[in-house]
């Protein structure tokens, strides 16, 4: 495995440590002390999240154009590292909204270039492998992330500020670890600084990418926000201190599942692996739907961890392999547009719901969304 994807690898184990030291509290800040709904906890997240999938279009673009990928995704990345004071400053709505926008602005911005570039230093025969192991070591701050944030909580006493200032420490070592310790392949001699988003250039985006691209927003519909996770361990009486272990235990398995199916689908097929996801995902579904005993509830978060682990890694795999090198950039901003547009459907859909028809019914509509995805890739493999 090159050494440039474990840089990355950590880079991105330090910004979780950061994000989810925060992302683990934030639904919690935002019932507890600001007093929101679950609706408007889906339509910020739905919306940050669309904002950083829309983002990685132009960005993974940009990178195309000038042939460097490196540039970007450091500026991505202090983006994010900036945004993090702000959520301790939040003494309202608007300013943990803006605080989110901001953050995922950074991670649009360094999201298509970042994989564009793992691509370019990875060889076709190990990239699955090498997205696995990013995404493992990604999980392994989203695992230690929360349980720092338990920890503080108990020895700062439920102070959701003074977790958040300190989360602004790891995101920064993640910016000078990407600044100083990687080096960008030199790909002068073969760029054209032509604009990627143009109509001949996307028609070699052929009918493959394409239908990687659907079944993939398919599938973002039915993965709502992780934020609702935390609102079913809130319902179960998890104790507040307690509540970030949740996404602790789902980034563990997270972790412990994407390299080693990472490599599998290097061996297997990519429409197999991706079904036996969803069906992973169905249960997670089903489980949060049905019981609300707290064993029940990290059950299907476990189930919800472990479905992340074949597919995310996965996908990016595929659309890596559908899309031209000179447009690897671009292609991953597409696929995540698409996605992000899902997600906003689909997280502000999950809001609407629980506030209206409940938890269950919730979950429910997400298994009933997965279901569609194994349809839309039977009906894929028949093409």
């Amino acid at each position: 495995m090159p050494r440039a994807v474990w840089v990355l690898g950590f880079v991105s184990l330090l910004m979780d440590i950061s994000s989810e030291m925060i992302h683990s509290l934030l639904p919690l800040f935002m019932v507890t002390a600001l007093g929101v709904s679950a609706l408007t906890i889906g339509l910020i997240e739905g919306l940050a999240e669309a904002t950083a999938q829309t983002i990685k279009i132009f960005s993974g673009a940009l990178s195309d154009y000038l042939g460097k990928r490196k540039g970007l995704t450091v500026f991505g990345y202090t983006l994010g590292a900036l945004s993090k004071p702000l959520f301790a400053l939040a003494n309202g709505i608007g300013l943990v909204f803006g605080a989110r926008l901001i953050d995922r602005l950074g991670k649009g911005i360094r999201g298509a270039p970042r994989d564009a570039l793992l691509t370019d230093l990875t060889p076709p025969s190990i990239r699955g492998a090498a997205f696995g192991l990013r995404q493992s070591l990604d999980n392994v701050g989203a695992f230690i992330g929360p349980v720092l944030a338990v920890l503080l909580m108990l020895l700062w006493a439920n102070d959701f500020r003074a977790v958040f200032w300190f989360a602004a420490i790891p995101a920064l070592a993640s910016v000078a670890l990407l600044f100083f310790g990687l080096r960008e392949p030199p790909r002068a001699s073969s760029v054209k600084h032509e604009n990627p988003i143009r109509r001949e250039k996307l028609r070699q985006l052929d009918a493959p990418f394409w239908r990687v691209v659907g079944i993939g927003a398919v599938f973002t519909l039915a993965r709502f926000s992780e934020a609702f996770l935390v609102l079913r361990a809130l319902q179960c009486g998890i104790s507040l201190a307690f509540i970030p272990l949740v996404m602790a235990l789902m980034s563990l398995v997270y972790a412990l599942t994407a390299w080693p199916f990472g490599r599998l689908s290097d061996r297997m097929s990519h429409r197999r692996l991706l079904a036996f996801g969803l069906v992973v995902l169905i249960a997670a579904d089903l489980v949060l739907a049905s019981h609300q005993h707290w064993v029940a509830v990290l059950v299907g978060v476990a189930l919800w961890g472990m479905h992340m682990g074949i597919t995310q890694g996965l996908l990016s795999a595929m659309v890596a392999k559908t899309a031209p090198a000179e447009l690897r950039g671009t292609a991953f901003g597409i696929f995540n547009l698409v996605s992000g547009l899902a997600m906003l459907v689909a997280s502000v859909t999950a809001g609407f719901l629980w506030d209206y028809l409940g938890a269950p019914v919730t979950f429910l509509a997400g298994a009933a969304f997965c279901a569609a995805t194994l349809i839309a890739l039977a009906f894929n493999r028949s093409r």
